[in-house]
């Protein structure tokens, strides 16, 4: 009952089509405390009503849920206290970076388990607006990996997915959806492989999500060992890839913010609680189990921008 993430991420800005991606060169490199420092932390209650209540740095930091080790951040949300009329106290973050095309690379390992939902998005800041694109999505140890796109008012997007509709308010924003055809990108599965790469590209005309297993010889080096620069071009095939058919893209995602949040029941999980063989509800789990969280957490080495 683990959750770890291990995410040395990368950023590209470009503007190219998939077919002419080009080569582009690094503007920032962040780690260990300049990483954190990148980043607003959100004290707010969990918008899709999860038993969480996300903190500031004073309270994460004198309850132990973040440390910086070198390079290293590692976030994580409370694992001691039994909750009666509070929530469990948790960490979300985000970058306040106006990203509007690029590419957002990581290396991951998770550990999820039957309460908690799993999310690494870019969001715009007035959301749904500005729409959402949803990295690495799943609860409960749901297999596979689903990358998933949110948007406002539109039939939107000609793509082989769970739905073709991206619109948040007439799908009850489950978006416009597509599961990996590998077993292996998320749950128990992916982390027996030890982990793997996700890459999120964004262009005028595509989003693009690729994912290597760690093992996988065909991963790029550029990917593995990021750089001074990252070609696109070369990549191959994507795992997920949303064309801009029938949605505009220019009036349904704007600039981008990263957020990193750990979060527990809510309405997708909570909701999917009951028929994942889990015990006893979602909340009261949540509530008198505190040791299940003790391995719920992420970890990051970098976040590195090109454009």
């Amino acid at each position: 009952m683990k959750s770890f993430k291990l995410f040395p991420a990368s950023i590209l800005l470009a503007s190219s089509g998939y077919a002419n991606a080009a080569t582009y060169s690094n503007t920032a490199s962040l780690s260990g405390q300049p990483f954190l420092n990148a980043f607003w932390w959100q004290t707010i209650s969990d918008p899709t009503n999860g038993r969480v209540k996300y903190v500031d740095e004073s309270t994460a930091q004198s309850d132990g849920l973040y440390s910086v080790s070198g390079n290293t951040v590692t976030l994580r949300a409370d694992d001691t206290t039994v909750l009666i009329l509070t929530w469990r106290f948790s960490t979300s973050h985000t970058c306040p970076r106006d990203v509007e095309h690029g590419l957002l690379s990581g290396l991951f390992l998770l550990f999820a388990f039957a309460t908690f939902t799993n999310a690494v998005p870019e969001v715009g800041g007035n959301w749904p607006n500005e729409g959402e694109i949803d990295i690495v999505e799943g609860v409960n140890n749901m297999v596979p990996n689903q990358s998933t796109l949110h948007t406002s008012a539109s039939r939107c997007c000609n793509i082989t997915s769970t739905s073709t509709n991206c619109d948040v308010y007439s799908t009850n924003n489950a978006g416009c959806g597509v599961k990996l055809s590998d077993n292996n990108s998320f749950g128990p599965n992916f982390n027996n492989i030890g982990g793997g790469w996700y890459v999120v590209e964004r262009s005028d005309s595509y989003i693009a999500i690729y994912f290597w297993e760690r093992g996988d010889s065909s991963v790029p080096d550029e990917v593995q060992n990021p750089g001074g620069s990252v070609d696109t071009s070369t990549w191959g095939t994507p795992a997920a890839y949303f064309p801009n058919t029938n949605c505009d893209f220019s009036s349904h995602f704007g600039p981008m913010n990263i957020i990193i949040n750990l979060d527990f029941c809510g309405d997708w999980a909570g909701n999917v609680y009951p028929s994942s063989g889990c015990p006893s509800n979602c909340v009261d789990y949540v509530n008198n189990n505190p040791s299940a969280f003790s391995n719920a957490y992420f970890e990051f080495n970098s976040l590195n921008i090109y454009q």
